[in-house]
């Protein structure tokens, strides 16, 4: 069965994405060709005609757009820290996140195997398929509006990444701040741990030269020191200040 076939059978199903993606395909064997899986190319003797290449093509889209996006939103990051957030939003588990949103399991042929092996669900297939529909959009449309519809979906995520990012690198941030100014590093103090031991919660306070500055509370040690290195970093110039006079 090849391309064209395909359209002219799924031309009802494929408009359905086409509303989710709010954009219209010019040349809709373009969207099919992204949902096809090299097993189900296998399958039909149609080898080549798989979303592969749709992916390679989305992947570096992907990374285009984001990365833009990512120096207009938060100028005030660092190249390393830019690079980290972009890799926790095109990394295969949040790309098959996108992509459920999508249901774009539902719309992917499959070869009988993977299909009954879960296939539609399998993170790796979804992340693969999301990306070969963004390079199927960006073929058949240019960059301004893939960038609209990638903004769409990723935009609402880069905020609560860019948190995460921040407390789960507070620590060393920290560190690199105290050692550059004074040639000193911080020691976390374990304040509280409370609850029972499969629930337990702990304080930690940040402690430089025997003086607690920032604290944080969480369900491991080692992420309530992240929080409490976290909270010193959005003092750091009062402290700075604080220790240098």
């Amino acid at each position: 069965m090849d391309i064209d076939s395909l359209v002219r059978r799924n031309k009802d199903v494929l408009a359905g994405l086409e509303q989710q993606l709010s954009y219209r395909f010019t040349d809709l064997r373009l969207l099919q060709k992204a949902l096809i899986h090299s097993s189900f190319a296998f399958e039909q003797a149609q080898i080549g005609n798989n979303n592969e290449i749709l992916e390679f093509l989305g992947d570096a889209v992907l990374d285009l757009v984001i990365g833009h996006t990512l120096c207009n939103r938060f100028p005030e990051m660092r190249e390393g820290e830019l690079t980290r957030l972009r890799s926790s939003l095109v990394n295969e588990t949040h790309l098959a996140t996108m992509a459920r949103e999508l249901n774009l399991g539902e719309y992917l042929c499959l070869g009988k195997g993977e299909d009954a092996s879960n296939g539609r669900n399998k993170s790796s297939i979804l992340s693969c398929a999301y990306e070969a529909v963004i390079g199927a959009v960006f073929e058949d449309s240019d960059y301004e509006t893939v960038a609209t519809i990638v903004g769409n979906f990723f935009i609402p995520a880069m905020a609560a990444k860019k948190e995460e990012l921040l407390i789960a690198d507070a620590k060393s941030r920290l560190q690199e701040a105290l050692q550059e100014e004074f040639n000193e590093a911080p020691a976390y103090r374990l304040d509280e741990e409370e609850g029972p031991s499969h629930q337990k919660v702990f304080t930690v306070s940040v402690v430089f030269r025997d003086t607690a500055l920032g604290s944080g509370t969480a369900s491991s040690k080692k992420e309530a020191e992240q929080r409490a290195a976290a909270a010193t970093l959005a003092e750091l110039d009062q402290v700075l200040t604080r220790f240098s006079e």
